[in-house]
């Protein structure tokens, strides 16, 4: 029995979570939504709500939470198909970009809570992009053999740029107009690994002449 009453807990834990990733929009934050509501909308009492959460702020950070692994998730589906041929950068952005059109609330939430009003919140969003940056910089690290404080300027600027063309790309329905953000995303993350494949060049030079 505790193990049926334990996936029961989860299903309904994860109704809630859904009900509230699911009210999300261009027109709605997280902070703008009621308790009530997000049980309203997973089809459950107001009180079943503090079974799972002890407020909207723990439900909230646990979003973040969910957030942030979508993202590392979804790039390691990246690098398996990178595995199997094509180009790294546009590979990478092509499966963001489908996180966008499919999921496009999941990204909403972490740019809406990076420069929200709860610090709780802000902390939460800065803690799981930095996990983000930082697995992107020990692949870069590791797959272009890049000194390691290149690989995470490189990283940095890629997930700063990355995360502005996510939050354009929200707004656009249009295909033809979001095929271009991308591209353009593609051109100035490829300039960005130029750069840091010369630095490291020119840094690996120096230190075999001295």
């Amino acid at each position: 029995m505790s193990g049926v009453r334990a996936q029961q807990k989860e299903k309904t834990r994860r109704q809630l979570i859904n009900a509230a990733l699911k009210q999300l929009s261009a027109e709605r934050s997280f902070s703008s939504l009621s308790l009530r509501e997000v049980a309203k909308e997973a089809g459950l009492a107001p009180t079943s709500f503090y079974r799972h959460f002890s407020d909207m702020d723990e439900l909230g950070l646990t979003l973040v939470d969910e957030a942030g692994l979508t993202l590392r998730q979804l790039m390691r589906q990246a690098r398996q198909r990178i595995a199997k041929g094509g180009s790294v950068i546009q590979i990478s952005v092509q499966t963001f970009m489908e996180l966008i059109e499919s999921n496009g609330n999941i990204f909403r939430l972490l740019l809406r809570e990076r420069s929200g009003t709860s610090a709780a919140f802000r902390a939460a969003v800065i803690r799981e992009i930095r996990y983000f940056t930082m697995e992107l910089c020990d692949y870069l690290q590791k797959a272009n053999q890049l000194d390691a404080d290149v690989a995470y300027m490189q990283a940095n600027a890629a997930v700063t740029i990355v995360f502005s063309a996510g939050s354009d790309a929200l707004d656009i329905e249009d295909k033809a107009e979001r095929d271009q953000l991308a591209q353009q995303t593609i051109q100035q993350l490829r300039f960005i690994a130029r750069g840091a494949l010369e630095l490291s060049d020119r840094r690996k030079k120096l230190r075999r002449n001295r």
